[in-house]
């Protein structure tokens, strides 16, 4: 996939090509690195990119599943343990969940006939809003984009502490984009 979205035939795919793109935006902060990188929590925050990939991949599946209204409950505990990536993690594993969870969801919203359909808002959430019943699979949808982007530019800020790499180096290395004189693909640090 290029550095843009092409273009859409109608809001379903759209929504759907928006979701991919900044999906691959968050992965490719993790293109080049190790698991112990990947594990890597370099500024002040508690975040790195394979918590990252792993939250935003379990968030996706749970909106799925509230779409599907096969929402479970969830805990603090599970939350926070979403965002953790130890030592024992596989940075290839969360990918290759991420994966799978996209495929999920693009299985599940080719199924939806209407994309205004109401999705029911969980009772007892306490970001939720209270005096609101259904959200629609559209809005969904949506938050899903913004979800993913806000946690892909959090997984660029810890990219760019880990190694200097930035956005667009990475997504050129990834893809395999010619070098310009005011863009160098990424290169792994010589050993």
């Amino acid at each position: 996939m290029p550095g843009m979205p092409g273009p859409v035939t109608d809001e379903r795919a759209g929504l759907l090509a928006f979701l991919d793109q900044q999906r691959l935006v968050l992965r490719v902060a993790a293109h080049g690195l190790t698991d112990e990188q990947a594990a890597a929590t370099p500024s002040v925050s508690a975040l790195s990119i394979g918590g990252l990939i792993r939250h935003v991949a379990r968030t996706e599946s749970h909106w799925i599943d509230i779409v599907l209204e096969q929402q479970e409950t969830g805990s603090p505990d599970a939350y926070a343990e979403a965002f953790r990536f130890g030592p024992s993690d596989r940075l290839a594993d969360v990918i290759a969940e991420y994966d799978e969870v996209a495929k999920r969801t693009a299985a599940v919203i080719a199924e939806v006939d209407d994309l205004g359909q109401p999705v029911p808002v969980p009772k007892g959430v306490p970001w939720f809003p209270a005096d609101v019943d259904a959200w629609s699979v559209r809005w969904v949808l949506l938050h899903l984009i913004q979800e993913t982007a806000r946690h892909a530019g959090h997984a660029d800020i810890v990219r760019e502490s880990i190694d200097g790499a930035t956005g667009f180096e990475l997504l050129a290395a990834a893809e395999g984009w010619p070098s310009t004189p005011w863009l160098k693909p990424w290169e792994p640090p010589s050993q």
